[in-house]
């Protein structure tokens, strides 16, 4: 969503041989970059090097919370698979979930 607005530029006049998932991403409500980052001011390159790749490509990735820093921040890993290996990552997302150290934290209700 951060990259919303290059990536529409980018692909005008191409819709049609978009993936289905970039066509979804470009039909929802635009988002502010505060709406991501909390009022805190940063390079839009930053938060775009981790999502924009699978968008663009149509890989699976997942996504998933690892770990905490010594700051109680958390830590997480991504998983990108080749096309069609989503069964692939989620083994793999499953595997990092059994080691993971934070394995057992539930969100508080």
């Amino acid at each position: 969503m951060e990259m919303k607005p290059a990536f529409r530029e980018a692909t005008a006049g191409h819709e049609d041989q978009m993936y289905k998932m970039a066509k979804m991403m470009l039909s929802l409500p635009d988002t502010s970059m505060t709406d991501f980052i909390d009022g805190q001011t940063v390079d839009a390159t930053y938060l775009q090097g981790a999502t924009v790749p699978l968008n663009v490509t149509g890989l699976p990735g997942i996504s998933m919370r690892f770990g905490t820093s010594k700051e109680g921040l958390p830590i997480n890993v991504q998983v990108v698979g080749s096309w069609l290996a989503e069964s692939t990552i989620l083994h793999v997302a499953s595997l990092l979930e059994s080691v993971s150290p934070v394995r057992y934290l539930h969100p508080t209700l």
